[in-house]
């Protein structure tokens, strides 16, 4: 694998701060590379001086004359006075790109296939196109032009769920030749985990490099820091000991992944779940009620087009639910209507009297009335104030936790960068206090540490959440259930996750023709009345609906009975841990007890099917 560019001690200044300080580091052929840091920490500076747009301001840059270099920047460069067809592909003759199977692989992933329907067809004009359009496009004629060296600045921008899956599949798929690589900037944590081999973290002027994707860097960075960190712990001597094993051993040891699984294991033993959902749900009853938001069978059109179909979908308090769909299934037009700022055509919205609802827009226009203000102020101006898991906690203080660190406090709002307004925008949403949250794309311009900070506050506060994000690891996050906008004006609940939602995508023409009753979720089991009669029809009986109750009691009876046994033989297996032989015939109990509770939970999810 030889090297397609590399840097030698390059260093760029920018005013006072020197963004780059002589990173000296390069790209193999056969990387893929993730890039992460904190916005404005230099990650689109190194891929500018990267692809030679950008000169540095010392050091040296080093390419080979034969390499081909292609750069997605965040913004782009596409001639407004072109034709869709022209910006793809030149003066290609139209049966050499069109029968190159991954030209059309690309065309089909970002633009809907050859004809292009999700931009008006390959003979429209880029000019009228949207930004989001225009980012496929310009993202879709670099995969086209096939560089070397493929260099992208936050592709997954505009992408839905099923973009981003894609673009990550094609990635690994087609970036596999030696004399290929990939280098891309990225807030999507899934994304990155999907892509990279090697992460990238821009900070305080230098390049770290860790392998794999974001879960290796999280294992990796977490380990580094605790060692760091680790000379005046008790753990120390255990450390040396350890390492001095590992030292004697075959040079093999060193590597071996059981290594990596018994470190990332010691590091979670002693760490709680993200969050104590039973004790939220209790305190968020207590704050809410029983009642919070209802929609009876709600219709809403816009445009001709019919986004919500007769939905009833009752909200319970406690309950967190991320929604996923294409763009243009009336996502966003469902958070309205929840939020009640867009009236419906039909049906009825119920809110409970001790209902806050705070609603976070894809907008930060609000924050313009406060552009004389600091970030302190513009904060304290909502509470001085806010109670999280169960703490008071200052504003100066959360304002920390969401990246406002120290004199950035003191930043005058009009000076913030769109990624500091939109991290201000929630920080004054929940100095609120709400008791229902709805997010409409809120990791739109965060970078990853202020999305974790952000997850972590979340995991403390005790009330209903509705997000909209095509951020899959976010959604998987801090939600417990998922549901799908199919685009056929109903809401459909996903027990599979983002998982299924994309298979129902692959499969969408049979499922489309099948006009399946739509249902919406909801914590009493509320379903929407059917289309037709027949799907009226097919509704379990009520004496159904209580032998079905009855046999779900009776199988979570039984799966507590084996969750207690397994218990039990976990601790036998504890006991008798130096006797090998007892050790396997209590692990052959094991396993029949965990092929006992799957079957349990198979017969548990179709009982459920029939209660919805």
């Amino acid at each position: 694998m030889g090297v397609l560019v590399s840097l030698e001690k390059v260093t760029v200044v920018h005013g006072l701060a020197h963004v780059l300080d002589a990173v000296s580091t390069g790209v193999l052929g056969g990387a893929r590379i993730g890039v992460v840091g904190r916005n404005g920490g230099g990650k689109s500076t190194l891929l500018r001086v990267l692809a030679g747009t950008q000169a540095p301001d010392d050091g040296r840059v080093t390419r080979p004359g034969s390499t081909t270099i292609g750069l997605l920047g965040q913004t782009d460069e596409l001639d407004p006075t072109d034709t869709v067809r022209h910006a793809l592909v030149g003066d290609r003759a139209e049966h050499d790109w069109a029968g190159d199977a991954r030209v059309r692989d690309v065309l089909d992933g970002l633009l809907g296939g050859v004809t292009a329907p999700s931009v008006g067809g390959l003979d429209a004009i880029v000019g009228p196109l949207s930004g989001g359009e225009r980012r496929r496009l310009a993202l879709a004629r670099l995969l086209v032009a096939d560089p070397d060296l493929l260099l992208l600045d936050e592709p997954t921008n505009h992408l839905d769920v099923e973009g981003v899956s894609w673009l990550a599949q094609h990635i690994v798929a087609r970036r596999t030749r030696a004399e290929t690589a990939v280098v891309a900037v990225t807030h999507d944590r899934w994304f990155l985990d999907a892509m990279a081999t090697l992460t990238w973290e821009v900070h305080d002027g230098a390049v770290a490099a860790f392998e794999g994707g974001y879960a290796a860097y999280v294992l990796a960075k977490t380990e580094r820091e605790r060692m760091a960190a680790v000379t005046a712990e008790r753990r120390d001597n255990l450390l040396r000991k350890e390492l001095a094993w590992l030292r004697r051993g075959p040079p093999a040891r060193t590597s071996k992944p059981k290594f990596r699984i018994d470190a990332a294991n010691a590091l979670i033993a002693d760490e709680p779940a993200p969050r104590d959902s039973v004790e939220l749900v209790r305190f968020a009853t207590r704050r809410l009620g029983k009642d919070v938001i209802d929609l009876v069978d709600a219709t809403v059109s816009l445009g001709g087009r019919t986004l919500l179909d007769r939905v009833t979908w009752r909200l319970a308090p406690g309950e967190r639910v991320g929604i996923v769909g294409i763009n243009g299934a009336g996502k966003s037009t469902l958070l309205r209507a929840i939020a009640g700022s867009l009236p419906l055509d039909a049906g009825l919205r119920k809110v409970g009297s001790t209902v806050s609802l705070a609603f976070l827009t894809q907008e930060v226009r609000e924050l313009e009335a406060f552009a004389a203000y600091r970030v302190i102020e513009a904060v304290e101006e909502v509470s001085r104030v806010v109670t999280l898991g169960g703490k008071e906690v200052a504003a100066s203080q959360l304002a920390t936790r969401l990246g406002f660190t120290g004199m950035r406090q003191q930043t005058r709002v009009g000076d913030l960068s769109g990624g500091e307004r939109r991290r201000l925008q929630i920080l004054r949403l929940l100095m609120a206090e709400p008791n229902v949250i709805i997010l409409d794309e809120p990791t739109n311009d965060l970078d990853i540490e202020t999305l974790t900070s952000l997850e972590d506050v979340l995991d403390g506060w005790a009330g209903t959440l509705l997000v909209v994000s095509h951020d899959r690891y976010l959604l998987e996050r801090v939600t417990d259930r998922q549901v799908a906008l199919l685009g056929d004006g109903s809401v459909r609940d996903l027990p599979g996750g983002v998982d299924q939602y994309l298979e129902l995508l692959r499969v969408a023409p049979a499922y489309a023709g099948t006009s399946p009753q739509p249902r919406a979720p909801g914590a009493r089991g509320s379903a929407n009345p059917g289309h037709s009669a027949a799907s009226a029809a097919s509704a379990p009986s009520a004496a159904e609906l209580r032998e079905a109750r009855k046999e779900l009691a009776r199988i979570e009876r039984g799966l507590s009975r084996v969750a207690e046994r397994e218990a039990k033989v976990h601790a036998d297996m504890a006991a008798v841990a130096s006797d090998h032989i007892a050790v396997l015939a209590l692990n052959v109990t094991l396993r029949q007890l965990v092929d006992e509770r799957e079957e349990l939970e198979l017969a548990w999810l179709a009982v459920a099917e029939r209660l919805e």
